[in-house]
């Protein structure tokens, strides 16, 4: 469960785009061995903030701290060192088409490790595993996938390095609704079996009341509120409103401690 060790810091986070502000002085802390997730509509801002975090942007001004380390005052050694640290999934999968998932999910040991081919190929099929895939998935190509094996193929090459942190982009978009129910467990098991720490970027509102333990809601270039889904379904502010009104929101708001209940009676 969450601790109160900080893994990731945001101070003062500002990023535009031309005359556009993206971020306005942004604050927000990560904790150990929580599932965060960050939120807002189209346009807020929230993929170009995990896209700072994970050293793919740089903001304007502000400082981001992972894991101990100011990632903008960083050399190549150091944040080659830092990302190997985590692992990331993309939206899209981002697995390359001309290789197989086996291949795919080895690249980071490739990359960052020694280790022969073997013991690649032995560690790959492991994580094809843990992340509930059959065995034979693992000769097949991206395109051959469909939605739900393609994210999870996705998220056994973000764990091939054995992550402390893991960032998640919209892990459940395009899923039926069993595939993206299965994606909920399997990310709330990694967090349970490895203490993973995990940050999300989601519109998802049955996965952030599923899994999250807080959320972070972005808006008007600023953080309009942070805390439980619980807690921000109480706040009278419109852009978090947004996340609570619809059918979807409504029904979700009727069992807002079903995470909490799941975790009570699930085997440690």
């Amino acid at each position: 469960m969450p601790s109160d060790a900080t893994v990731i810091s945001l101070r003062g986070v500002s990023t535009r785009f031309g005359e556009h502000v993206v971020h306005a002085n942004i604050d927000l802390e990560v904790r150990r061995a929580e599932i965060f997730a960050i939120v807002g509509g189209s346009g807020s801002g929230k993929s170009v903030l995990l896209r700072e975090m994970i050293l793919l942007h740089q903001p304007d001004s502000g400082t981001i701290q992972v894991l101990g380390a100011d990632i903008h005052a960083l050399g190549e050694d150091g944040a080659r060192a830092l990302r190997r640290r985590w692992g990331v999934m993309f939206q899209h999968g981002g697995l390359f088409g001309s290789l197989n998932v086996l291949e795919n999910i080895g690249l980071p040991l490739r990359e960052h490790t020694r280790l022969s081919d073997a013991m690649i190929d032995e560690i790959a099929t492991l994580k094809i595993a843990l992340t509930g895939l059959e065995p034979g998935i693992a000769t097949k190509y991206p395109a051959e996938l469909s939605g739900g094996m393609l994210k999870r193929a996705s998220l056994a090459r973000a764990l091939a390095l054995d992550p402390e942190l893991l960032f998640l982009d919209e892990p459940t978009t395009g899923l039926d609704p069993a595939s993206a129910s299965g994606v909920d467990e399997l990310v709330i098991k990694l967090r349970d079996q490895f203490g993973l720490t995990i940050v999300m970027v989601t519109h998802d509102v049955d996965l952030l009341w599923r899994v999250a333990d807080r959320v972070a809601v972005l808006g008007d270039g600023t953080i309009q509120g942070v805390g439980s889904m619980d807690e921000l379904s109480h706040l009278d502010l419109p852009l978090v409103r947004q996340f609570f009104e619809g059918p979807r929101g409504r029904a979700r708001q009727q069992q807002p401690h079903e995470n909490q209940q799941e975790q009570a009676w699930k085997p440690k």
